[in-house]
């Protein structure tokens, strides 16, 4: 096994045409033990930061208030600079919801005090909008309060039931806001647009001298809650093969030790589980006809001149190259050749000692949401520490202790660490 994963690191300075790029933060966190150790200390130090921002003054976790400067959009620009429907932006319409729609219930309504809704139909439907459009609405109030002391943020349209958007508009799923600040001041709308990309929306456009227009992404499309594994997948037990949806527990599955040997893991919690969830799944398939499906923000360990490097799930390409459990259990590197996006049904994020897994026969981070498995690994310490007070089946849902670190890292982790 051994030689297996040394041999699949050589071959990857070959196969993969793009090995020489720059090491992500994650690979040089590997270089050394003490490189190791600063890793584990940066991930404590985020965790003191958000502590402190937790306990400072404000409606919860707040940014961190210090003298940057920021450069507000111009009339008719727009952030990023690509078509509202790309994959990369907000991505394409799903279809109108409406009252009577099975998906209507995804929308939940929003009541911030912070925020003045229009709601000219007097049917409170501008204030209903889907979970990651209301997340980035109410961080988008705090920093308006904080940008322009009195001042609020003001919804003029929200989600749309009436047809008075184009076709395709995102309104009609309410993924999309149009907004204003309570004084109508138009000279602070490009200051507004601004904090709105600072926010976290997906894509923001200043459109109208009136508004400005941001909206976001399909919750399924951005894996909210913990990166994971649809029904289906296969692991490698002591046993056998099996369905990750029936793993427990303290059952050991195949992985990848902090060496690249091949190892039999135990499973001491799940970061993420619900058996009823459906979310869209990136399928990435390799040459060799291996296929692993996970989602966007999910971390994927693809070969590299010194053994791996991460990815996040959306971002592997055609080229990119996986590793991949071949003959006699070694590993085998092999050429992306196709991704494509899925709705699968379930989710399922075992979290193993190593913090690796092989799912589908392809080599994969435990972990999701930051650019670094190894920060990551070392942030998940005091969990496995706390592996001995597991219960026999973890609850539905994002474990408490992972779905801390995540709001932590929102506002601690440096942006090129956290998916987007």
């Amino acid at each position: 096994m051994v030689a297996g994963w040394w041999q699949a690191r050589d071959a990857a300075s070959v196969v993969d045409g793009r090995s020489g790029r720059a090491a992500t933060a994650g690979s040089q966190c590997r270089s050394s033990r003490g490189a190791q150790w600063s890793c584990m200390r940066l991930s404590l130090v985020l965790l003191w930061l958000g502590a402190a921002a937790a306990c400072g003054p404000g409606r919860g976790f707040n940014r961190r208030q210090g003298p940057r400067r920021i450069t507000p959009l111009v009339f008719g620009q727009h952030d990023p600079n690509i078509s509202e429907n790309k994959n990369t932006a907000s991505g394409p319409p799903e279809g109108r919801i409406t009252r009577d729609d099975e998906r209507f219930k995804d929308l939940v309504p929003n009541y911030n005090p912070d925020i003045d809704f229009r709601d000219d139909e007097g049917t409170g439907a501008d204030r209903l909008m889907t979970q990651r459009c209301k997340e980035k609405l109410n961080t988008l109030a705090i920093s308006v309060m904080n940008q322009w002391p009195g001042v609020r943020l003001r919804v003029i349209e929200g989600w749309d039931e009436e047809n008075s958007h184009l076709d395709k508009s995102l309104h009609y799923e309410g993924r999309a806001v149009d907004l204003t600040t309570s004084d109508r001041d138009r000279s602070k709308y490009g200051m507004l647009a601004r904090l709105a990309v600072e926010a976290g929306f997906d894509w923001v456009f200043y459109e109208s001298r009136s508004y400005i227009h941001c909206s976001v992404k399909t919750e399924s499309s951005v894996g909210t809650g913990a990166g994971c594994f649809p029904s289906g997948s296969v692991v490698h037990t002591r046993d056998g093969p099996r369905d990750i949806a029936t793993l427990k527990v303290g059952d050991s599955v195949l992985a990848a030790g902090g060496d690249g040997k091949l190892i039999y893991s135990e499973v001491i919690t799940f970061i993420d589980r619900d058996p009823n969830a459906t979310r869209q799944f990136v399928e990435v398939t390799a040459e060799n006809g291996v296929t692993i499906s996970s989602t966007p923000s999910h971390l994927l360990l693809l070969a590299a001149a010194d053994g791996w490097r991460e990815s996040f799930a959306i971002n592997v390409e055609e080229g990119d190259v996986l590793l991949t459990r071949g003959p006699a259990g070694v590993m085998r590197p092999s050429k992306v050749v196709k991704t494509s996006l899925v709705p699968k049904r379930g989710v399922y994020a075992p979290l193993t000692k190593a913090g690796t897994i092989i799912v589908d026969d392809a080599l994969a981070s435990c972990y999701a949401l930051v650019q670094s498995h190894s920060l990551a690994h070392a942030a998940m310490a005091p969990l496995r520490w706390m592996a001995g007070w597991r219960t026999a089946r973890p609850a539905k849902g994002v474990h408490w202790y992972a779905s801390a670190l995540y709001h932590v890292g929102d506002y601690v982790l440096p942006s090129p660490y956290r998916f987007r």
